[in-house]
């Protein structure tokens, strides 16, 4: 019998969401000391935890981790990790290590993406070509103008593995960066300026653009809410590729609908699928993708690559890396 059991507990009807086949066959191989169980159906994840001590998946529901008794590792595939944070796994020994590495890069460039959308305009154009219009005068007739990124001053609300990327591409871009983090002193993160979250209200009063790259947390939730909405200056843009809990979206639609911000690249949703009724889907201020910003045709080579890593560690007996505190839920 194995010494070592890996229980793959994905099963989403999304084609992303599941690992291909080559991966299950390639750790197999990789690794033929450790027995694999991979749970195509949720009915069978009971089965392929039974004896597990290692768990790759997104989510452990309260009464899967009661039965799990062996468990010692999770690798959860996505970067953010609240929809593990119950009380009787925050108290356990469980080490959660989460794929921040994995998505950081691909969906900092999302935002970067989505902020040059936002500059120069490009959802009017869209909308525009949609009605074959020539409107040249239309998108410059709107306010805020299409404008220039370089020398803009960009907040980065979040300095972790989404953050620190969008930090570093701006500053390329010849944006002006601000890192809001919950420890400033642990460094800027190729910011050009960092402060911790008591200065986030002044910070946003700043900023011409705002990304959202914070994780989820009892401190988090609603961080941008009426009030500090109301500190943005009326051209500012508000991007969001995180968790959409951070945002309080009526509050938001609000704001939008009184012209108090410009408008919003939203890639996450308080409730997803998002609402057919949201009003968020009609206004002409926002930009909507359906959480898609971590969407790549490499992400499970990247996988791969860092969940084998750490295996290697964990077989050998040395420490993990990429854990997260429970505690503090990043």
């Amino acid at each position: 019998m194995a010494r070592h059991k890996i229980a793959i507990l994905l099963h989403d009807e999304f084609e992303m969401w599941r690992p291909p086949a080559w991966f299950v066959e390639r750790l197999r191989g990789d690794f033929p000391e450790v027995e694999v169980s991979c749970s195509s159906k949720k009915r069978d994840d009971g089965e392929a935890l039974r004896g597990a001590d290692v768990m790759i998946g997104w989510s452990l529901e309260p009464e899967q981790f009661r039965a799990a008794g062996n468990l010692q590792w999770i690798y959860s595939i996505t970067a953010a990790v609240d929809q593990f944070l119950y009380p009787e796994l925050v108290s356990s020994k469980i080490a959660i290590s989460n794929a921040g590495s994995v998505h950081g890069p691909v969906v900092a460039e999302h935002a970067i993406a989505v902020l040059l959308a936002l500059a120069r305009r490009l959802p009017s154009a869209v909308r525009y070509q949609d009605r074959r219009k020539w409107a040249m005068e239309a998108i410059w007739s709107e306010q805020p103008r299409p404008r220039e990124v370089r020398g803009a001053t960009l907040v980065v609300i979040g300095l972790g593995s989404i953050g620190a990327e969008v930090a570093q591409m701006a500053a390329a871009l010849k944006m002006h960066v601000i890192g809001v983090r919950e420890h400033p002193e642990r460094g800027a993160a190729g910011a050009h300026e960092v402060m911790g979250y008591e200065s986030l209200d002044s910070a946003i009063g700043r900023a011409d653009f705002a990304v959202l790259a914070a994780p989820l947390t009892p401190r988090t939730r609603h961080l941008i809410d009426a009030r500090r909405l109301q500190l943005f200056k009326p051209g500012a843009f508000l991007i969001n590729v995180s968790r959409g809990g951070l945002v309080d979206e009526a509050a938001l639609v609000k704001a939008l609908r009184d012209r108090r911000i410009a408008g919003a690249a939203l890639d996450v949703f308080e409730e997803e699928p998002l609402s057919r009724w949201s009003p968020l889907w009609k206004m002409p201020q926002t930009l909507i993708t359906p959480h898609t910003a971590f969407l790549t045709e490499n992400v499970w080579q990247r996988h791969y690559e860092v969940f084998t890593a750490n295996l290697k560690r964990y077989l050998a007996g040395q420490a993990l890396e990429g854990v997260v505190d429970l505690k503090r839920g990043y």
